[in-house]
């Protein structure tokens, strides 16, 4: 005899525990004997012959639920009680689902119109909220700017005060925040520019010894002038170095960075 295993959903196969001659639905009848004829539904007072019809047809409609949710990819759920109060089930999906969804179908093919109309009247009061919130909006805003103050009460006027109070100090927080950010990043540029500075300052002075040393053939003292001034093509004069013979190294004169 073929059952179902619920744990798989796959059809088994096992030996019955009674000859299948104990199945009223095989027993002799004058409408089957001269061949397959139509069973009388009624209920079988034979307990064990009950007993042993249920089984078989139990494990036929588990079966059938089986094929007919994979063949046809149907949400099939099966609920069964046996005279002894035991519960067989089968549910591709899940049985608590399928019962929601019967609920949910249920009321909404009962009273599509009512479903429809509850639904209009919610977006309605959704509606009639935000509408709310929006002028509830506007006028603090507006009280905020010292309008439509008229009407409002002292304590009315010191909340808002309160508020606008609290919201002055939180910008001048951020403004105070933001300021110190760029004078520390001044401070670091300055910093840095400053040490650029130093060192060019010594870069120059290594370049002036190392030229006053190289210009000095047979005793003639070169001076070094001060840097002359970009013309538009954008190079130093060429003059730079003219000869001096009354020079001396006390006075050198230090080039000077603008």
């Amino acid at each position: 005899m073929k059952t179902w295993d619920l744990a798989t959903g796959k059809p088994t196969t096992q030996f019955a525990s009674m000859e299948l001659t104990n199945d009223p639905s095989r027993e002799e009848s004058p409408q089957r004997k001269n061949g397959r004829g139509k069973i009388e539904i009624k209920r079988i007072e034979n307990t064990n012959n009950r007993q042993v019809t249920f089984c078989k047809r139990r494990n036929g409609l588990l079966k059938k639920a089986y094929e007919l949710s994979v063949l046809c990819d149907a949400e099939v759920a099966l609920i069964v009680f046996s005279t002894r109060g035991r519960l067989f089930e089968y549910a591709n999906n899940s049985v608590r689902a399928t019962i929601e969804r019967y609920k949910k179908a249920s009321a909404d093919s009962s009273g599509t119109g009512s479903v429809s109309e509850a639904n209009a009247q919610y977006y309605q009061q959704e509606a009639s909220k935000l509408r709310s919130q929006i002028r509830n909006l506007q006028n603090t805003n507006r009280q905020m700017l010292g309008e439509t103050i008229s009407s409002m009460n002292p304590r009315d006027l010191k909340n808002l005060e309160a508020k606008i109070e609290k919201g002055i100090r939180n910008i001048r927080s951020k403004k105070n925040e933001l300021l110190f950010s760029e004078i520390e990043d001044m401070q670091k540029r300055e910093i840095d520019l400053h040490n650029n500075n130093q060192y060019l300052r010594a870069r120059i002075a290594e370049n002036e010894r190392a030229q006053q040393m190289n210009l000095m053939p047979g005793g003639t003292n070169y001076e070094l002038l001060p840097s002359q001034p970009f013309d538009s093509r954008n190079f130093f004069q060429v003059d730079a170095l003219q000869p001096n013979h009354n020079y001396s190294r006390q006075d050198q004169i230090a080039l000077q960075l603008v």
